[in-house]
């Protein structure tokens, strides 16, 4: 059958990675260049010069008020939409995803999804006392149009104890997942390695990986100068790496347009499906710290709408900021972390493809249109926003979508899953479900982060500083134990003895 001029495809995808040794350049004009690549891997033309619509992901690195119009300057567009997003690594998928919904009802013909960052330069300016001499857009600038939530995400909870950053949080998730599986530490974490090692050697075949060289699981998981404890326990190397330059960027247009640039058929990639969902924004309310009811939810409505089962799925990436979030997508999804016939990443994940903040998704969308018109599909795309909160998925073939391209957002059947009621402020004894221990750059633990269950079975988090228990909650196995909670948000494990009390 014809099929319906409407129809959105992936036409094109572009990768940027920019090193030390080359001239400076501003995310905007990595941004255009993104652009001009993900062109001239259309075989089209005439595409740039047709935007419609430029929707960019937020940048870190420098704050711009609309990027998307300093882009199409650079590439000699007019298009009559550009947008920007609010924080979080979902936003790619999710930008994809609108960018298809609207081309099948018209509202657009030529969209480009993008985002960079200059982060590397940004840091290394900053050492030296400098500011970069990049583009300033001032108010009489139109702020573009926000795309996404803004939603805050975390709780009264995690904001009283300093629990924000993503490299305390995950390792949280990491012992639940361990604890579940009824593993020690040393196993679960040569599991983590074994993961990252595999994911290391997708990374070395990949041309626009930032670190193209496999690492051996020892290496990942053996504690060194190059390779300190960030949040035990996670060693660096199974941690994000945001300290890169790249920019990326993908190109949606209609069937119609593709035909009108000449794009030749070998070279689409259909949208199939996509799904949205969040888990609760609150850390400490999450039934339980190794699931995601969100990703469960929306990878089974995902596959649903594209009528095939797990098994049948071709190239695979799974959102790879730290393993406890593969561990947990992949047994939400049902797929094994070990098959040799599909790896969980295309690109090598954060860790080793590079992990340029919000915009790494755009990156694997890229990476994943080339894969799939060399293998065939569908392929599956996860994206995670905060810490496992916000999430996109998309199902993407070479071939039309059974029927048409389909979105959903499934929150109100997320909203119905159970949920654990978080105290903020809460005393008394109660058991430890996890915990992690932060690390400062010399090595030295400095603070304990805990999750602790209440005798009522409500969860509160606490922290603790004192040098003798955050030394002991490294070698000590303390699931389950009892601990004190005081008043003052500070948790005290039976067992792990504090300093004065050795005194």
């Amino acid at each position: 059958m014809p099929l319906d001029p409407r129809t959105p495809v992936l036409v094109g995808g572009g990768q940027l990675n920019r090193r030390d040794d080359e001239p400076e350049l501003e995310p905007v004009s990595m941004i255009a260049e993104a652009a001009r690549a993900a062109e001239a891997d259309s075989r089209g033309h005439g595409l740039l010069r047709a935007l419609d619509s430029v929707r960019l992901v937020r940048t870190l690195s420098w704050k711009y008020r609309d990027p998307g119009r300093l882009v199409a300057d650079l590439l000699g567009a007019t298009p009559s939409h550009t947008a920007y997003t609010a924080d979080g690594g979902d936003n790619p998928q999710a930008l994809v995803a609108g960018a298809a919904l609207d081309i099948a009802v018209g509202r657009a013909d030529v969209v480009l999804v993008g985002g960079a960052e200059a982060w590397r330069t940004r840091m290394r300016l900053r050492a030296a006392g400098r500011r970069p001499d990049w583009t300033v857009q001032g108010e009489p600038v139109p702020e573009a149009p926000l795309l996404g939530s803004t939603q805050p995400l975390l709780g009264q909870g995690e904001l009283r104890i300093g629990l924000d950053r993503p490299s305390s949080v995950y390792p949280l998730f990491e012992q639940s997942l361990r604890i579940a599986a009824g593993r020690t530490v040393d196993q679960r974490l040569k599991q983590c390695g074994e993961l990252w090692s595999r994911f290391s050697e997708v990374a070395a075949a990949n041309p626009h990986a930032w670190t193209r060289r496999a690492h051996s699981t020892e290496e990942i998981i053996t504690v060194s100068p190059s390779n300190r404890w960030i949040s035990w326990p996670y060693p660096k190397l199974l941690n994000s790496n945001n300290m890169v330059e790249q920019a990326a960027a993908v190109l949606v247009c209609s069937v119609a347009a593709a035909e009108r640039a000449g794009v030749p058929r070998e070279n689409w990639v259909f949208p199939w499906a996509a799904t949205e969902a969040h888990d609760t924004f609150a850390i400490a309310e999450r039934q339980s710290l190794h699931r995601s009811p969100a990703i469960r939810i929306a990878g089974r409505r995902l596959l649903e709408h594209g009528g095939i089962e797990p098994g049948q799925l071709g190239p695979v990436d799974l959102y790879s900021c730290f393993p406890s979030a593969v561990g947990i997508a992949a047994a939400e999804l049902g797929l094994p972390v070990d098959d040799p016939r599909r790896p969980l990443t295309i690109t090598g994940g954060l860790t080793f493809a590079g992990g340029p903040w919000n915009n790494y998704v755009t990156h694997s969308l890229a990476t994943l249109i080339t894969a799939l018109r060399r293998t065939g599909g569908p392929g599956l795309v996860t994206a995670n926003g905060g810490y496992l909160t916000k999430h996109a998925l998309g199902l993407y073939g070479t071939e039309p979508p059974p029927g048409s391209f389909r979105f959903e957002n499934v929150q109100t059947e997320v909203d119905r899953e159970p949920t654990t009621r978080a105290l903020d402020r809460w005393q008394g004894t109660g058991v430890v479900e996890s915990w992690t221990v932060v690390h400062d750059r010399d090595g030295v633990p400095e603070t304990a982060f805990l999750a602790v269950r209440t005798p009522g079975g409500a969860r509160t988090l606490a922290v603790n500083r004192d040098p003798g228990v955050v030394a002991a909650l490294v070698s000590e196995d303390v699931a389950g134990s009892r601990a004190e909670v005081r008043a003052d948000g500070t948790a005290w494990p039976r067992g792990a003895q504090s300093i004065e009390e050795e005194q």
